[in-house]
This record gives structure tokens, C-alpha cells and sequence, in this order.
């Protein structure tokens, strides 16, 4: 493990923000993750754990140790008649993941291809993309208490997941960090098409009888029409989360509104974040270096020199025209450093 000194970070994050790092290592092993934290613990440095740096915003330098994890393999742990279990590093990408199930015919992830990040963030998110979730194929994850350093299990229940979180986005945040997640996949795929158009790109590829592979690619195909890649424009992905709102909440906006999506869950009804920043005008709005992006309103770009202030200061304006015009409060999924 070596430390390195005032480092950017604009190479480690999707955004391309050029914000500095006082110190900064990279871990490939849960012995270098203790040596990191023990040392950090010495100098009395606070701590920042990076994965893919997909999903934060830095709109400021951090002066402690950041901690790039890079643990990386994927190992079968067991099988029962269909059912596999395969445990994960933290540090492997996702896609790299979703890719390598597909290969060996392991099914259950293949709704989530190509979202960023890295498998140790997935379940602090409980990402989920096209009617799949994390928690649909969780089953346990390994963590390290960032104190004690004493390694602690976590079931699904023990994770307590909800839309975009997780206990480690709440109580136990900052608490631990994620060293390997351990799925439940199957050989006998179960196919979910009713979300988003991979119904429609099924066909219009002339696939009448889909595989997990064709899914993929499929949710591969539509996320690339409408998503821009990180390695060519500065983004996050999604930056606000889906509202929940109440029935009749909803109802009186269908009356004014009548084109608004809605998605009915336990809690009232979902309202697509996305929909609302177009109709409120912000889709392909550039603002200086930043902007939403022209495909998708829900996607915040950075097309250059733009700073982590300037991404915030536009996400604070695109919450409150929405605020005014729907009365819906949006709330980031990115996370603000």
C-alpha cells in the first residue's frame, strides 16, 4: 500500500470534476484495507471510500485519505438444483459483473447492464434499472468495520433496502465498508420485459424468443439512446430519484397534466423525475459548462470545465421549478461531496 499526496480525482470520477484528494491509496486487498484505515486512524485523517465514483458529486477538495477500493474476483460458492451463489469483490465493475453472468448463463442481472459503479456500491444504492433490483438477487454482503476493524455479515433483511437505499446511506453510514456481496442467480432465467421499451427493441431486433443476452443487449441498446457516456461528457447517470407521491396528489395533476406518468407502488404513486424536469423546460438547457443533457432531462452533464458548485447550483434550480410548477420535491440520488 503506498500514500500518495494531493491527488486529482477528476480521473476517478464520472464526472470529470477536478477536485483534490490530500491523500490518497488504493486497496486490492482486504490487508491493505486495514493498513489504509489503521493509518488514516494514526494521522487522525477522516476517511472517503471511492468505488467507480459513478455516483458522487465533488464540489470540494477532501482533505483526509480517500481510499480507491479495487478488491477485485468473482468465485461460485455453491450451487442447488437451478440456484448459484457467487461471491463478488467490492472493487469489480458492474458491468464487468452483468457481462460475465451472461457468459456462464447465470441469470438475474441481465436488466441491469451497463449501470456504473462498482458491485461494493450496488447494494448501498440498491441500484436497479427495467423492474430488477438489487435485493432481487442479494443475498449477503461482507463488510469492514471502519473502527474495529472486525468484519461483519449482512443479510438482506439486516440491509434494510428501499428505493435507491440502503442501512448504509443511513444508519450505518460511514460506518463500514462493503468488501465483497454475494448473489443469488439462477440458470433458469425469468425474464422481466414490462418496463421501459425492451419489449419493443426485442421485436424491432426481430427476437421472438429472448434470451439473457438478448435482454442485455437490449437494455444495453436503449440506455445508450438515451444516456451519454461518462468517457465522452461528464455524468452521473440519473441525478434525481423517481418521486412517490400521494394518490390524489397524483390525480389532481392527471387532470391538468393528463400525459404524466405514474407507476402505482404501496406508498401512492411513482411519477417519473425525468418527465417532470422536461416539462418544467430544463431538458438540453445549458447553462456556462453545465447542462441537462438533450436525451435525458433526468441526466445532469458536466461538458468540460464545469465545477461540482456549478452541477449543484443547476440541480438546486431545476428542484425548486419543479417545486413551483408540480409542487413534487425532487431528491438527488447523487450523493454531494
Amino acid at each position: 500500500m503506498k500514500i500518495q499526496e494531493n491527488i486529482s480525482l477528476k480521473p476517478f470520477t464520472t464526472f470529470g470534476i477536478d477536485k483534490k484528494a490530500r491523500f490518497f491509496t488504493t486497496v486490492e486487498t482486504l490487508e491493505d484495507l486495514k493498513a489504509a484505515l489503521i493509518a488514516a486512524k494514526e494521522k487522525q485523517l477522516p476517511v472517503f471510500i471511492l468505488g467507480g465514483g459513478s455516483n458522487i458529486l465533488l464540489t470540494q477538495d477532501i482533505e483526509g485519505l480517500v481510499i480507491k477500493l479495487e478488491i477485485k474476483g468473482i468465485r461460485l460458492v455453491k450451487e442447488e438444483g437451478d440456484q448459484l451463489w457467487i461471491e463478488v469483490g467490492a472493487g469489480e465493475m458492474w458491468h464487468e459483473l452483468v457481462l460475465h453472468s451472461i457468459a456462464q448463463d447465470w441469470a438475474g442481472l441481465e436488466n441491469l447492464s451497463l449501470i456504473p459503479g462498482t458491485v461494493g456500491a450496488s447494494p448501498m444504492q440498491n441500484i436497479g434499472a427495467y423492474g430488477v433490483e438489487i435485493k432481487d438477487v442479494f443475498d449477503s454482503l461482507q463488510a469492514l468495520h471502519r473502527e474495529t476493524l472486525e468484519m461483519h455479515s449482512f443479510d438482506a433483511e439486516a440491509c434494510r433496502f428501499g428505493y435507491r437505499e440502503s442501512v448504509f446511506k443511513q444508519t450505518f453510514k460511514d460506518q463500514y465498508v462493503i468488501t465483497s456481496v454475494t448473489f443469488r442467480l439462477s440458470k433458469t432465467p425469468k425474464f422481466h420485459l414490462e418496463y421501459g421499451a425492451i419489449r419493443e427493441v426485442l421485436a424491432a431486433n426481430g427476437i421472438d424468443r429472448p434470451s439473457i443476452r438478448a435482454i442485455s443487449d437490449a437494455v444495453i441498446q436503449i440506455r445508450q439512446s438515451k444516456l451519454p457516456d461518462p468517457k465522452e461528457i461528464g455524468n452521473a447517470g440519473s441525478f434525481f430519484k423517481n418521486p412517490t407521491i400521494p394518490s390524489p396528489q397524483f390525480d389532481t395533476l392527471k387532470a391538468s397534466y393528463p400525459s404524466i406518468p405514474g407507476y402505482p407502488s404501496i406508498e401512492g404513486v411513482k411519477v417519473a423525475a425525468g418527465w417532470l424536469i422536461e416539462q418544467a423546460g430544463w431538458k438540453g438547457k445549458r447553462i456556462g459548462d453545465v447542462g441537462v443533457h438533450a436525451k435525458q432531462a433526468l441526466v445532469l452533464v458536466n461538458y468540460g470545465e464545469g465545477s461540482g458548485e456549478e452541477i449543484k447550483r443547476l440541480s438546486q434550480q431545476i428542484q425548486a421549478s419543479v417545486l413551483e410548477k408540480f409542487g413534487i420535491q425532487l431528491h438527488p440520488e447523487v450523493n454531494f461531496i
